[in-house]
């Protein structure tokens, strides 16, 4: 049951589709306190999870930190940061005896005796900065808290936490289906300058057999880094070279950002200046901030005519061939503003004439600049919270300031370029992920988890990030593998790639100035040719979990506790993931491990692909046990009773045999396959099943 509450005046993200009356009175659930904002307070007993969030950092239980909701470009994803790229304000708490379906009992309305029996989901419809103290200021006390008072407030009840999942899953619409390429292993860099290295990219992989798919493009592609762009210098015939990377089977994603770059005489900017549909100052001015282009204007996403305006821009590389795109900077970072660098500009001078940077002045004296001063003036100069409260947005005839919509502007951007995709291409899917996002946003496109580093501790987040965001309806996901910040080792990569084998967005992204991690670039190169491989043996099976998962509202990696409810130490277990309805993920995750300790709920076939081509299969009791995983292994476990189907290896997706499968597991059990051409945009009636055996 969801019940829907409604405080002062909310403003409408369209995160929810489903149409739902206004409830009357106060939630069964916490005290909610309006006297100076938002507020919703809760007493966990002990044993009480939480679940949720999707883009957030620690582990899939949120308890014991704090989390802000607050879209940010930051690069430096330590255990300390509480916002991430995306806002995901859906939340599920259940007490560990509450998980079993049927084992939900009243609740007292005051919440003053914790420790009962429940479930129950949060999803706070609020566009602006949203803070989640759970069990952080006091550990037994969950409270979500912003500045305003205008706001939705969705209570689910459920039987179970999957339950509660599934209800939001239905009234937030299905998620974004890409083309089945986009299943395939993709290499990107940021430094691919011109045709030169993206040919020596593409030879690298495919004089070597190593399976790949796409090829990203970063900022380097455009002309002086303005959107919808090519530059003449890097690429002498553009459409040809898509179409020739096309014969080779591989897909070229371009990116495109958020800024729109001041230049008078360009169309694109002109066009959007002359029709205002650029974010604007309160004098009425367009605003003006530096990103990659030098000063840009933003795109003022919310007006849904500027919206249409941008989305049709992707035609200009639409109509070269181009089938995919990820969206970056659409937080929207920011560098730097004029207003911004003056300031520092005028700090900096008075530093320049002082005699010193002694933090220390007599009284009466003028302030000194400190190098503190200075240190912090420098840091706080991009994506600074005065220069996003400093624009506006035009919505339904007014004017709304930016921070208080601040995490609708990267939903938005993808949701131009999903809707305009309806009529630039209404019979084939487009590929389409973005960097910042918000609930709804999972409508029109998928997510990558942002500019993490090659860490380990990066690998493990990863795996504890994907039912989070599933869970938020984000399905088509995936991490930078190798990681994108830092230098990579053979070892994390590889370990990485066997995580990336089973995640819908395969990609291996690193950043400028770090060491290069293709494949190809490090020694016994045929390990990477086998992990790759394995991945396309697969896709059969994981296309057809995510297609099954969408058309059904379900999750494609769900925690154990989701699946084994009625075991407690399944409920422990972060770092294994259930896959689909019948394989189980365990991932190695640490340096220079040869295998690793796995609790399993049920007896379960594991499997082992091994680097000659063939498999290990070895039946394990419910249990705790230890595997041995050497780092050219693939694992993967398969619940008992059950079977998924693989093919054989091959180079792309378009060579793959998909009507002569092997089944996988348990003898004589039934695998229901989904089938579609990949490229159907209504595979709800277009796909078909059929029962393998």
């Amino acid at each position: 049951m969801i019940q829907k509450y409604v405080f002062g005046t909310p403003f409408e993200t369209e995160a929810v589709i489903a149409v739902l009356p206004a409830a009357q009175g106060l939630p069964a659930y916490g005290t909610i306190a309006l006297e100076s904002g938002f507020s919703f307070s809760y007493t966990m007993a002990e044993d009480d999870i939480v679940y949720g969030l999707g883009e957030a950092n620690r582990g899939i239980n949120k308890r014991g930190y704090c989390y802000i909701s607050n879209c940010t470009d930051d690069p430096e994803h330590l255990e300390d940061k509480r916002s991430f790229y995306g806002a995901h304000n859906f939340l599920i708490l259940a007490g560990q005896d509450a998980h079993r379906s049927g084992d939900i009992q009243a609740v007292p309305t005051d919440q003053t005796a914790p420790g009962s029996k429940k479930n129950f989901g949060l999803f706070i419809d609020y566009p602006g900065k949203l803070t989640f103290d759970i069990g952080y200021t006091r550990q037994d006390l969950l409270t979500i808290s912003c500045a305003e008072t205008d706001l939705y407030l969705y209570v689910i009840d459920g039987e179970s936490p999957y339950d509660i999942v599934k209800q939001f899953r239905q009234i937030i619409g299905r998620s974004y289906i890409p083309p089945m390429f986009a299943f395939g292993y993709g290499q990107s860099r940021w430094g691919y300058r011109d045709q030169k290295d993206l040919r020596q990219v593409a030879d690298g992989y495919r004089k070597n057999h190593l399976p790949i798919d796409m090829i990203y493009m970063d900022i380097d592609y455009m002309d002086r880094y303005k959107d919808f762009t090519v530059s003449p210098e890097r690429f002498d015939d553009f459409k040809a070279f898509v179409r020739e990377m096309k014969e080779h089977d591989i897909h070229l994603i371009p990116i495109i950002d958020a800024g729109i770059k001041i230049e008078p005489g360009d169309p694109v900017y002109e066009e959007g200046l002359q029709k205002g549909f650029f974010c604007q100052k309160e004098d009425g001015t367009p605003f003006v901030a530096a990103v990659w282009p030098g000063y840009t204007h933003f795109t003022d996403f919310l007006d849904k005519d500027a919206r249409a305006w941008f989305g049709s821009n992707y035609r200009f590389l639409t109509d070269m061939g181009i089938e995919g795109f990820w969206n970056d900077m659409n937080e929207p970072a920011i560098f730097y503003t004029p207003e911004g660098a003056e300031n520092v500009k005028a700090l900096m001078q008075r530093a320049l004439d002082q005699e010193d940077l002694d933090a220390d002045w007599d009284a009466g004296q003028e302030e000194k600049v400190t190098v503190g001063q200075l240190q912090a003036a420098f840091k706080g100069l991009a994506n600074h919270p005065a220069d996003y409260a400093s624009f506006y947005h035009k919505v339904n005839g007014r004017l709304i300031r930016h921070d208080k919509v601040h995490n609708l502007y990267g939903y938005n951007m993808t949701r131009a370029a999903g809707e305009a995709f309806k009529t630039i291409s209404p019979h084939k899917r487009i590929l389409l992920f973005s960097r910042s996002s918000y609930i709804g946003m999972h409508r029109y496109g998928g997510i990558w988890m942002g500019d993490n580093k090659s860490w380990w501790s990066h690998l493990l987040l990863n795996i504890k990030m994907l039912p989070s965001l599933n869970m938020c309806g984000f399905l088509y996901t995936g991490a930078d593998l190798g990681g994108f910040g830092a230098d990579t080792t053979r070892d994390l990569l590889l370990r990485w790639l066997a995580l990336g084998v089973f995640t819908p967005l395969m990609r291996n992204h690193s950043a400028f100035g770090t060491r290069e991690q293709e494949c190809y670039q490090f020694e016994k190169l045929e390990d990477f040719r086998h992990v790759l491989s394995v991945r396309y043996r697969l896709i059969p099976y994981l296309y057809s979990e995510y297609m099954k998962a969408a058309l059904d509202n379900d999750l494609y990696f769900k925690p154990l506790a989701f699946v084994y409810p009625d075991d407690k130490m399944a409920l422990q277990v972060e770092d294994q993931l259930m896959l689909g309805n019948e394989s189980m993920i365990a991932p190695i995750y640490t340096q220079n491990a040869c295998g690793r300790y796995v609790y399993l709920p049920e007896e379960m076939k594991f499997i082992k692909f091994l680097p000659d081509g063939t498999l290990s299969e070895e039946i394990l009791d419910k249990g705790h046990h230890y595997v041995e995983i050497a780092l050219n292994e693939v694992p993967l476990f398969i619940r008992k009773g059950c079977c998924i189907p693989v093919a054989k290896a091959a180079e792309s997706v378009a060579a793959l045999d998909r009507e002569h499968l092997e089944l996988l597991g348990y003898e004589g059990a039934p695998y229901r396959l989904y089938e579609d051409d990949g490229i159907c945009t209504d595979p709800q009636t277009q796909g078909r099943y059929r029962i393998l055996r």
